[in-house]
């Protein structure tokens, strides 16, 4: 059995299926209100393989002119991202060992050949308070390391329902997704996986 590093727990099956399937209702009505966009990287403006979008009073944006932050509208329609969803804010109550709020909760739609490269999630004022990511839809491989990216890393697989807590010693952990395993769920009625990343952005 792999031993995770330091912080990072993960919590195979935490939403059985009901409970995934109301969360993917949740999550298509934020997005009929704040649709997918793409994300460019900075400075390159080079499109991220994943789509997004948020909920909550902040969320994360980047783009080729600003790069990575946190604002309150959405960067495309201009209007205040959706309220969080009551079942998100209680999975963050149940794991995230904070009674502080979740300010944004990221939506990124992984299609088969979506990719996310290794990062810190480190745009936030607030670095104590865990990250709490919750998968839906494909399994994937997940990949997480330390604080330094060229820092020894382990793989394992992230199914529907799952969830991992980034804390402690493991909140700066670098961390990424290497690949999407097509038709492994039916939660999502066309494939592919959504991720929902609940942070803490003021301390």
């Amino acid at each position: 059995m792999q031993v995770l590093p330091k912080g990072i727990r993960h919590i195979p099956g935490f939403l059985d299926r009901s409970h995934q399937e109301e969360l993917v209702e949740a999550i298509r009505l934020v997005v009929a209100e704040a649709p997918l966009f793409v994300p460019e990287m900075p400075k390159t403006g080079k499109p991220m393989s994943v789509r997004m979008t948020n909920c909550g009073p902040l969320g994360w944006v980047t783009d080729r002119e600003r790069g990575y932050r946190y604002q309150a509208e959405h960067p495309l329609t201009g209007k205040p991202w959706p309220a969080m969803p009551a079942a998100l804010t209680d999975i963050w109550h149940a794991v995230s060992a904070s009674d502080k709020e979740p300010e944004a909760c990221l939506v990124n739609f992984y299609s088969a050949d979506a990719r996310m490269g290794l990062h810190q999630d480190r745009d936030e004022r607030d670095l104590e308070t865990a990250v709490v990511s919750i998968s839906l839809g494909d399994t994937c491989l997940f990949r997480v390391g330390g604080r330094e990216r060229s820092g020894q890393t382990i793989s394992f697989k992230l199914a529907s329902g799952d969830v991992v807590v980034l804390g402690g010693e493991g909140r700066l952990a670098f961390h990424g997704v290497d690949r999407i395993y097509p038709n492994t769920s039916t939660l999502l009625k066309n494939g592919g996986r959504v991720n929902l990343t609940l942070r803490r952005v003021n301390p």
